[in-house]
Protein backbone atom coordinates (compact mmCIF):
# COMPACT_ATOMS: atom_id res chain seq x y z
CA UNK A 1 0.00 0.00 0.00
CA UNK A 2 1.53 3.33 -0.96
CA UNK A 3 1.18 7.02 0.48
CA UNK A 4 0.75 5.96 4.21
CA UNK A 5 2.32 8.26 6.29
CA UNK A 6 5.54 7.79 8.71
CA UNK A 7 4.80 6.60 12.41
CA UNK A 8 6.58 6.11 15.43
CA UNK A 9 4.57 3.21 16.06
CA UNK A 10 4.59 0.32 14.00
CA UNK A 11 3.33 -0.03 10.18
CA UNK A 12 3.56 -3.55 8.57
CA UNK A 13 2.25 -3.95 5.09
CA UNK A 14 0.52 -6.91 3.91
CA UNK A 15 0.35 -8.37 7.77
CA UNK A 16 -1.35 -11.57 7.96
CA UNK A 17 -4.33 -10.94 10.47
CA UNK A 18 -4.67 -15.14 11.57
CA UNK A 19 -2.59 -15.03 14.70
CA UNK A 20 -4.88 -12.20 16.18
CA UNK A 21 -7.77 -13.59 16.45
CA UNK A 22 -9.05 -15.91 18.48
CA UNK A 23 -10.23 -18.67 15.53
CA UNK A 24 -6.93 -18.04 13.97
CA UNK A 25 -8.24 -17.47 10.90
CA UNK A 26 -7.91 -14.58 8.22
CA UNK A 27 -6.26 -13.27 5.39
CA UNK A 28 -4.17 -10.42 5.05
CA UNK A 29 -4.83 -6.89 5.55
CA UNK A 30 -3.27 -4.06 3.58
CA UNK A 31 -1.29 -3.09 6.45
CA UNK A 32 -1.24 -2.95 10.51
CA UNK A 33 -0.49 0.06 12.56
CA UNK A 34 0.21 -0.27 16.01
CA UNK A 35 0.59 3.03 17.26
CA UNK A 36 2.79 4.55 19.67
CA UNK A 37 0.38 6.31 21.48
CA UNK A 38 -2.68 8.81 21.40
CA UNK A 39 -0.68 11.90 19.25
CA UNK A 40 1.06 8.88 17.07
CA UNK A 41 -2.88 7.94 15.88
CA UNK A 42 -3.99 11.29 15.46
CA UNK A 43 -0.56 12.24 13.36
CA UNK A 44 -1.83 9.11 11.28
CA UNK A 45 -5.42 9.73 10.86
CA UNK A 46 -4.82 12.98 9.94
CA UNK A 47 -1.94 12.58 7.39
CA UNK A 48 -4.06 9.06 5.95
CA UNK A 49 -5.55 9.42 2.53
CA UNK A 50 -9.45 9.70 3.13
CA UNK A 51 -10.05 7.54 0.55
CA UNK A 52 -8.09 4.57 2.68
CA UNK A 53 -10.25 2.83 4.94
CA UNK A 54 -9.48 2.02 8.24
CA UNK A 55 -10.53 -1.26 10.34
CA UNK A 56 -10.16 -0.79 14.02
CA UNK A 57 -9.27 -4.02 15.62
CA UNK A 58 -9.28 -4.83 19.22
CA UNK A 59 -8.47 -8.75 20.39
CA UNK A 60 -10.26 -10.54 17.75
CA UNK A 61 -12.72 -12.28 20.36
CA UNK A 62 -15.49 -12.22 18.03
CA UNK A 63 -14.36 -11.61 14.74
CA UNK A 64 -13.95 -13.82 11.91
CA UNK A 65 -11.87 -12.21 8.84
CA UNK A 66 -12.34 -13.96 5.79
CA UNK A 67 -9.33 -15.51 3.60
CA UNK A 68 -8.80 -12.80 1.44
CA UNK A 69 -8.32 -10.55 4.04
CA UNK A 70 -8.74 -6.86 4.33
CA UNK A 71 -8.51 -4.07 1.95
CA UNK A 72 -7.91 -1.25 4.58
CA UNK A 73 -5.36 -0.09 7.10
CA UNK A 74 -5.99 -2.03 10.74
CA UNK A 75 -5.07 -0.78 13.79
CA UNK A 76 -4.71 -2.53 16.48
CA UNK A 77 -3.89 -0.24 19.96
CA UNK A 78 -1.89 -1.99 22.45
CA UNK A 79 0.67 -0.63 24.83
CA UNK A 80 -0.26 3.07 25.60
CA UNK A 81 -3.67 2.28 25.46
CA UNK A 82 -4.23 -0.29 28.20
CA UNK A 83 -4.22 1.37 31.27
CA UNK A 84 -6.54 1.81 34.07
CA UNK A 85 -7.17 4.46 36.76
CA UNK A 86 -9.71 4.45 39.60
CA UNK A 87 -11.10 7.97 40.69
CA UNK A 88 -13.91 7.59 42.84
CA UNK A 89 -16.81 5.46 41.95
CA UNK A 90 -15.24 5.59 38.44
CA UNK A 91 -13.33 3.53 35.94
CA UNK A 92 -11.01 5.38 32.99
CA UNK A 93 -9.77 2.25 31.81
CA UNK A 94 -8.02 2.25 27.96
CA UNK A 95 -9.70 0.87 24.75
CA UNK A 96 -7.01 -2.09 24.68
CA UNK A 97 -7.42 -2.62 28.10
CA UNK A 98 -8.88 -6.01 29.10
CA UNK A 99 -12.29 -6.46 30.35
CA UNK A 100 -11.32 -8.90 33.00
CA UNK A 101 -8.49 -6.60 33.87
CA UNK A 102 -10.58 -4.07 34.10
CA UNK A 103 -13.15 -5.83 36.44
CA UNK A 104 -10.63 -7.27 38.93
CA UNK A 105 -9.46 -3.54 39.10
CA UNK A 106 -12.51 -2.42 40.00
CA UNK A 107 -13.35 -5.11 42.29
CA UNK A 108 -10.12 -4.29 44.26
CA UNK A 109 -11.94 -0.85 44.82
CA UNK A 110 -15.11 -1.98 45.59
CA UNK A 111 -16.82 -0.91 42.31
CA UNK A 112 -18.95 -3.79 40.84
CA UNK A 113 -18.42 -4.59 37.24
CA UNK A 114 -18.53 -7.76 37.85
CA UNK A 115 -20.22 -8.74 34.40
CA UNK A 116 -16.78 -7.80 32.58
CA UNK A 117 -14.92 -10.91 33.73
CA UNK A 118 -16.57 -13.08 31.42
CA UNK A 119 -16.51 -11.24 28.84
CA UNK A 120 -13.24 -12.25 26.24
CA UNK A 121 -11.95 -8.94 24.71
CA UNK A 122 -10.84 -5.53 25.16
CA UNK A 123 -12.94 -2.45 26.52
CA UNK A 124 -12.95 -0.90 23.24
CA UNK A 125 -14.72 -3.58 21.96
CA UNK A 126 -17.36 -4.11 24.91
CA UNK A 127 -18.22 -0.72 24.13
CA UNK A 128 -18.12 -0.71 20.64
CA UNK A 129 -20.64 -3.77 21.10
CA UNK A 130 -22.69 -3.09 23.81
CA UNK A 131 -20.86 -6.08 25.48
CA UNK A 132 -23.18 -7.47 28.32
CA UNK A 133 -23.91 -10.72 30.39
CA UNK A 134 -26.05 -11.51 33.48
CA UNK A 135 -28.74 -9.22 32.95
CA UNK A 136 -25.53 -6.10 32.52
CA UNK A 137 -24.66 -4.33 29.73
CA UNK A 138 -22.15 -2.29 29.65
CA UNK A 139 -24.70 0.82 28.75
CA UNK A 140 -25.29 0.36 32.23
CA UNK A 141 -22.21 1.59 33.35
CA UNK A 142 -20.71 4.04 30.45
CA UNK A 143 -20.27 7.15 31.21
CA UNK A 144 -18.20 8.73 28.59
CA UNK A 145 -15.68 7.70 26.06
CA UNK A 146 -12.75 9.23 23.89
CA UNK A 147 -12.15 8.63 20.44
CA UNK A 148 -9.91 9.62 17.02
CA UNK A 149 -11.70 10.92 14.27
CA UNK A 150 -10.42 10.26 10.58
CA UNK A 151 -9.31 14.32 10.98
CA UNK A 152 -7.03 13.35 13.82
CA UNK A 153 -9.43 14.83 16.41
CA UNK A 154 -10.00 13.81 19.98
CA UNK A 155 -13.72 13.69 20.59
CA UNK A 156 -15.44 12.75 24.17
CA UNK A 157 -19.10 11.16 23.18
CA UNK A 158 -21.88 10.92 25.21
CA UNK A 159 -24.90 7.65 26.01
CA UNK A 160 -26.87 9.82 23.10
CA UNK A 161 -23.83 9.92 20.62
CA UNK A 162 -23.60 6.30 20.86
CA UNK A 163 -27.29 5.22 20.87
CA UNK A 164 -26.40 1.76 22.70
CA UNK A 165 -28.79 -0.94 21.37
CA UNK A 166 -28.76 -4.58 21.76
CA UNK A 167 -24.78 -5.55 20.41
CA UNK A 168 -24.21 -2.57 18.75
CA UNK A 169 -23.74 0.97 19.18
CA UNK A 170 -22.97 4.43 16.66
CA UNK A 171 -19.94 5.70 16.42
CA UNK A 172 -18.63 7.99 13.90
CA UNK A 173 -17.11 6.23 10.71
CA UNK A 174 -13.50 5.48 10.91
CA UNK A 175 -13.12 6.64 14.54
CA UNK A 176 -10.94 4.88 16.94
CA UNK A 177 -11.85 4.90 20.54
CA UNK A 178 -9.27 5.10 22.65
CA UNK A 179 -10.55 4.92 26.57
CA UNK A 180 -13.84 5.26 28.75
CA UNK A 181 -15.05 6.28 31.78
CA UNK A 182 -17.01 3.81 33.46
CA UNK A 183 -19.01 3.72 36.70
CA UNK A 184 -20.13 1.01 38.92
CA UNK A 185 -22.51 0.44 41.91
CA UNK A 186 -20.97 0.25 45.11
CA UNK A 187 -19.54 -3.57 46.19
CA UNK A 188 -17.53 -5.71 49.08
CA UNK A 189 -14.14 -6.19 47.39
CA UNK A 190 -14.02 -9.87 49.10
CA UNK A 191 -17.74 -10.29 47.94
CA UNK A 192 -16.64 -8.92 44.18
CA UNK A 193 -14.57 -11.54 43.62
CA UNK A 194 -15.68 -13.97 45.05
CA UNK A 195 -18.86 -13.96 42.48
CA UNK A 196 -16.88 -13.47 39.76
CA UNK A 197 -14.80 -16.69 40.87
CA UNK A 198 -18.46 -18.57 41.07
CA UNK A 199 -19.20 -16.96 37.12
CA UNK A 200 -16.08 -18.10 35.96
CA UNK A 201 -16.36 -21.86 37.69
CA UNK A 202 -20.21 -21.71 35.76
CA UNK A 203 -18.72 -20.33 32.00
CA UNK A 204 -16.09 -23.12 32.26
CA UNK A 205 -18.60 -25.80 33.34
CA UNK A 206 -20.99 -25.11 30.26
CA UNK A 207 -18.78 -23.57 27.22
CA UNK A 208 -15.92 -24.42 25.43
CA UNK A 209 -13.24 -22.19 26.99
CA UNK A 210 -10.25 -24.70 25.93
CA UNK A 211 -11.40 -24.57 22.49
CA UNK A 212 -10.64 -21.52 19.62
CA UNK A 213 -14.07 -20.22 19.37
CA UNK A 214 -15.32 -16.35 19.57
CA UNK A 215 -18.13 -16.61 22.16
CA UNK A 216 -21.61 -16.65 21.36
CA UNK A 217 -21.95 -17.20 17.52
CA UNK A 218 -25.40 -16.19 16.81
CA UNK A 219 -28.03 -13.86 19.26
CA UNK A 220 -30.65 -15.03 20.79
CA UNK A 221 -33.93 -14.73 18.95
CA UNK A 222 -35.62 -12.77 21.49
CA UNK A 223 -37.05 -9.04 21.77
CA UNK A 224 -35.29 -6.60 22.77
CA UNK A 225 -35.92 -2.87 24.35
CA UNK A 226 -34.98 0.32 23.08
CA UNK A 227 -31.86 0.49 25.25
CA UNK A 228 -30.65 -2.78 24.19
CA UNK A 229 -31.97 -5.09 27.30
CA UNK A 230 -33.03 -8.51 26.81
CA UNK A 231 -36.55 -8.37 26.75
CA UNK A 232 -36.94 -11.22 30.02
CA UNK A 233 -40.50 -12.71 28.28
CA UNK A 234 -39.11 -13.99 25.98
CA UNK A 235 -37.15 -16.94 26.79
CA UNK A 236 -36.06 -18.21 23.56
CA UNK A 237 -32.14 -19.28 23.38
CA UNK A 238 -30.15 -19.91 20.28
CA UNK A 239 -28.35 -22.87 21.62
CA UNK A 240 -32.19 -24.51 21.93
CA UNK A 241 -33.45 -23.39 18.75
CA UNK A 242 -29.78 -24.90 16.90
CA UNK A 243 -30.13 -28.64 18.93
CA UNK A 244 -33.69 -29.06 17.61
CA UNK A 245 -32.38 -28.18 14.16
CA UNK A 246 -29.85 -31.09 14.72
CA UNK A 247 -26.33 -28.92 14.56
CA UNK A 248 -25.07 -29.75 17.86
CA UNK A 249 -21.50 -31.03 16.86
CA UNK A 250 -22.27 -30.40 13.23
CA UNK A 251 -18.90 -30.01 11.03
CA UNK A 252 -17.47 -29.01 7.70
CA UNK A 253 -14.00 -29.03 6.77
CA UNK A 254 -12.35 -27.78 10.78
CA UNK A 255 -15.31 -26.21 11.82
CA UNK A 256 -17.26 -27.44 14.26
CA UNK A 257 -20.50 -26.26 16.42
CA UNK A 258 -19.50 -27.34 19.53
CA UNK A 259 -20.82 -30.38 21.23
CA UNK A 260 -20.48 -28.96 24.81
CA UNK A 261 -22.52 -25.38 23.80
CA UNK A 262 -24.40 -25.93 19.88
CA UNK A 263 -24.29 -21.74 20.26
CA UNK A 264 -20.45 -21.63 20.14
CA UNK A 265 -18.74 -22.12 16.89
CA UNK A 266 -15.13 -23.69 16.90
CA UNK A 267 -12.18 -24.29 15.18
CA UNK A 268 -10.97 -27.78 15.34
CA UNK A 269 -7.55 -26.97 14.27
CA UNK A 270 -7.90 -26.39 10.35
CA UNK A 271 -10.65 -24.50 9.94
CA UNK A 272 -10.57 -21.63 7.25
CA UNK A 273 -12.70 -18.70 7.37
CA UNK A 274 -14.54 -20.02 5.15
CA UNK A 275 -15.37 -22.79 6.97
CA UNK A 276 -16.44 -21.56 9.90
CA UNK A 277 -18.63 -19.02 7.80
CA UNK A 278 -19.88 -21.48 5.82
CA UNK A 279 -20.85 -23.92 8.64
CA UNK A 280 -22.56 -20.90 10.32
CA UNK A 281 -24.98 -20.45 7.50
CA UNK A 282 -26.12 -23.74 7.02
CA UNK A 283 -26.87 -23.81 10.82
CA UNK A 284 -28.90 -20.69 9.95
CA UNK A 285 -30.74 -22.37 7.04
CA UNK A 286 -31.53 -25.14 8.89
CA UNK A 287 -32.46 -23.30 11.68
CA UNK A 288 -34.76 -21.08 9.74
CA UNK A 289 -36.08 -24.63 7.97
CA UNK A 290 -37.06 -26.31 11.17
CA UNK A 291 -38.68 -23.58 13.16
CA UNK A 292 -38.90 -20.14 11.15
CA UNK A 293 -36.56 -18.86 13.17
CA UNK A 294 -34.03 -16.71 11.08
CA UNK A 295 -30.65 -16.31 13.72
CA UNK A 296 -28.68 -13.30 13.44
CA UNK A 297 -24.57 -13.52 13.43
CA UNK A 298 -23.49 -11.97 16.60
CA UNK A 299 -19.91 -12.82 15.29
CA UNK A 300 -18.28 -9.54 13.57
CA UNK A 301 -17.50 -10.85 9.93
CA UNK A 302 -15.41 -8.97 7.33
CA UNK A 303 -12.90 -8.85 4.52
CA UNK A 304 -13.11 -10.58 0.98
CA UNK A 305 -13.22 -14.36 0.46
CA UNK A 306 -10.27 -15.93 -0.69
CA UNK A 307 -10.58 -16.36 -4.98
CA UNK A 308 -8.58 -18.69 -7.48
Amino acid sequence: MKNLPGVRGRLTPDRALNDLTWLRVGGPADALFQPADIEDLRDFLRALPPEIPVFPMGVGSNLIIRDGGLRAVVIRLGRGFNGIEVEGHRVTAGAAALDAHVARRAADAGIDLTFLRTIPGAIGGALRMNAGCYGSYTADVFVSARAVTRQGEVITLSADDLNFRYRQTDLPEGAVLIDAVLQGPEGDPAELHARMEAQLKKRDDTQPTRDRSAGSTFRNPAGFSSTGREDDVHDLKAWKVIDQAGMRGARRGGAQMSPKHSNFLINTGTATAADLEGLGEEVRKKVYDSSGITLEWEIMRVGEPLTE
